[in-house]
């Protein structure tokens, strides 16, 4: 067995590695309903769904499904936001052995029409606001079933809508009443293997295409566990009847089905479903909920709602157990803020491929300022050579994050090609370049691809991106590197200013004149109301690549 030196700095109560059930990932729905059977498993707009509820109305939707003819393997595309039916609808599809499609549904038809066709896949589940995209969809690719919902079905005061009230096209299908017909209890019987894909999750690949990583029945279960047993200093400490989280982050992204829905399963947690982000929406849902005991969440969220008016009244130093941060990097002012507060947090890294989880700080151990932590128990990371992508590099040195172990994918959906691209030899190759201290603790310097060479110089966009958090009158900034005829490619800084400050370019540069060497000092600063982001709040470096690439074009 390879050395862990990081096993050191775990927590009191995290344990080094893990025993692993056998199980397929519906069967935490079965454990929390036999536990907790009259808590609240699901809190939607105040209405909530008891665990013995939501296992019943799984496994009757289970039922429902069984009868369209839907087998073990198939592909069944979820296209919902953070709702009761998301729930329903996934572990009644795992039951049956099928698949499940994370779709996010803000996609545009050409979008899905590219999922739809990469996973072969035969039910689609989508919502009423979504169904101008899944018409026009529909017209170009052909999907043998079509579910569709009422967001509002599952809010107590709301007339559930009908078939004929959402006006749906001959042979679609209407999920209540679907549900409402399908009375058998009774849990389909299916072969189960804990190597059986459970999802399929799209990833932006480095060509641009996104790919569907396969995560496994026993990929769910080791990352639910994993996050889980990280949590333990707080969570376990809380008794499960007060347990709650925020289910802000969607269901769709990798991050927000581990470490969120699926979590919660195996925590007995109450989940606060929250369908879209709306910063004034979520401080009054916050405002209104005595206590939550774990927020999974994003930088850019959380300095939204530190930042917010009504910030001081929530009392979030009180109302917040622990916060987990993800998908991009914390600012070090955030980060000291937090601790100020005296709120638990810790800021992790993971991506799809690796069920979203891998690196994280330990929650109540040594903690580093913007480092992403040590690795999770049973997961192997090692940082090689950036160009043979085989040597081990020394503390203090670049090199590219490989992980193995139980939380990485099975590859690529029908994709051998990506596949032995990403994986060798069981080993994850990230993309993302890192180094590691005397401590075994990691630091993202940023993705291989991201790193700017400016005559001849290497230079990592996040460096830079520190800097320009630290300005007084800057709200958020991304930096990148564009073409340049003379250094090959020369810093761009793109900066969003707080409400109601006036910031110049010659201002920024100065500001970074005085923090950075002289090669890695913005050459161009534009400035913008707002940043491209994914569905997580990540700001999308890629898209304003692409931008750039399209003015170099018309030159």
């Amino acid at each position: 067995m390879e050395s862990r030196p990081w096993h050191q700095h775990y927590d009191y109560n995290v344990p080094t590695t893990i025993r692993y059930p056998r199980v397929p990932v519906q069967d935490f729905v079965g454990l929390a309903a036999k536990t907790f059977p009259d808590k609240a498993a699901l809190s939607f707009f105040g209405t909530e769904i008891t665990f013995w509820e939501l296992r019943c109305r799984i496994v009757r939707f289970a039922n429902a499904l069984g009868a369209l003819g839907i087998t073990k393997g198939e592909r069944v595309g979820l296209h919902l936001p953070n709702c009761p039916q998301y729930p329903i609808a996934y572990y009644a599809a795992l039951s049956l052995g099928a698949i499940v499609v994370n779709l996010n549904p803000l996609y545009t038809p050409p979008e899905l029409k590219m999922m739809v066709e990469t996973s072969g896949l035969t039910t689609l589940i989508s919502f009423d606001m979504a169904l101008p995209a899944i018409r026009t969809l529909c017209q170009t690719t052909q999907i043998p079933r079509v579910i569709v919902t009422g967001v509002t079905d599952y809010i107590a005061g709301f007339p559930p809508s009908s078939a004929k009230s959402l006006d749906l096209e001959k042979g679609w299908l209407h999920f209540g009443e679907l549900l409402e017909k399908s009375t058998s209890t009774k849990i389909p019987k299916v072969p189960f293997s804990p190597d059986d894909p459970a999802m399929i999750l799209f990833t932006g690949g480095t060509t641009g295409v996104p790919k569907g990583a396969v995560i496994t029945h026993a990929n769910v279960v080791a990352g639910v566990m994993a996050a889980s047993q990280w949590g333990n200093p707080t969570i376990s400490a809380l008794p499960a009847e007060r347990r709650k989280v925020l289910a802000v982050l969607p269901y769709f992204h990798a991050y927000g089905n581990i470490v969120v829905m699926n979590w919660s399963m195996l925590t007995f947690s109450t989940q606060i479903q929250v369908p879209r982000f709306n910063i004034d929406e979520l401080v009054d849902l916050i405002a209104k909920t005595d206590e939550i005991a774990f927020f999974p969440t994003v930088p850019t969220l959380i300095t939204a709602l530190v930042n917010h008016p009504k910030a001081e009244s929530l009392n979030l130093e009180r109302k917040l157990g622990m916060l987990n941060s993800g998908a991009a990097p914390m600012p070090v002012e955030l980060i000291d803020r937090l601790k100020g507060m005296g709120i638990h947090f810790s800021e992790g890294y993971g991506m799809s491929e690796s069920t979203s989880l891998g690196v994280a700080n330990p929650v109540l151990g040594l903690k580093k300022v913007g480092s992403i932590g040590i690795p999770f128990p049973d997961n192997d990371v090692r940082l090689v050579d950036i160009d043979n992508g085989v040597t081990e590099v020394g503390v203090g040195q670049p090199g590219e994050i490989i992980m193995k172990g139980p939380l990485i994918m099975k590859g690529y959906w029908n994709n051998p090609e990506e596949t032995a691209g990403q994986l060798k030899n069981g080993w994850l190759y990230t993309g993302d370049i890192a180094t590691r201290d005397e401590d075994g603790y990691m630091y993202i310097v940023d993705r291989k691809k991201d790193m700017i060479i400016a005559g001849g110089f290497n230079i990592y966009p996040r460096e830079i991106d520190e800097v320009l958090f630290q300005h007084p009158k800057v709200a958020e900034a991304v930096s990148l590197g564009v073409k340049d005829a003379y250094r090959g490619e020369t810093v761009k800084v793109y900066i969003v200013a707080k409400p109601g400050q006036q910031v110049t370019p010659e201002e920024i540069i100065a500001f970074c004149k005085e923090r950075l060497a002289p090669y890695k000092v913005p050459k161009m600063v534009e400035f913008r109301d707002a940043l491209p982001k994914s569905a997580v709040g990540k700001i999308l470096r890629k898209t304003l690549r692409q931008e750039e690439e399209a003015k170099e074009k018309k030159k």
